[in-house]
């Protein structure tokens, strides 16, 4: 297992400002689960991430547990950045700005249902564009605030 794997239930609970203790106790589960699923030794079942979650108040854990433990969702998700609310929200402004500068293009390509071998590092690039607006709106959705 990656060192990031290994380490994202204790970041997430160390940012909570819980003890592998306290944390124990209020998800019900033992120290020493908690020290398996930190060192990786065990992976947690989603019904324990959604927990950690509720308790830690960290919804960007869902999004990395997808990541490190299934091969699918690593795959087709994109890469998240967490940021600040500001500099996230100008970053999904950009990426906006960038896709809507070749969104004439994608309906030119797409409009006759078929993308041609001409056609085809265009639409990736376009592709690519799409991608890194889902990437900032997830920015968006677990940046860094205050409350």
């Amino acid at each position: 297992m990656s060192e990031n794997y290994r380490n994202i239930y204790q970041t997430a609970r160390e940012c909570a400002g819980y003890t592998q203790e306290n944390a124990a106790g209020r998800l019900g589960l033992s120290v020493e689960s908690i020290r398996a699923y930190e060192g990786g030794k065990r992976i947690p079942p989603d019904h324990v991430v959604l927990r950690m979650i509720e308790v830690y108040s960290t919804p960007y854990l869902a999004y990395q547990h997808l990541v490190n433990s299934a091969d699918v969702a690593r795959s087709v998700l994109p890469v998240v950045t967490i940021r600040d609310l500001p500099t996230a929200i100008l970053r999904l402004q950009k990426e906006v700005n960038d896709f809507l500068n070749c969104r004439e293009e994608l309906i030119s390509i797409t409009c006759d249902g078929v993308i041609t071998e001409e056609e085809r590092p265009r639409f990736d690039r376009i592709l690519k564009e799409m991608e890194d607006v889902v990437s900032a709106i997830l920015s968006v959705k677990f940046a860094k605030y205050d409350d």
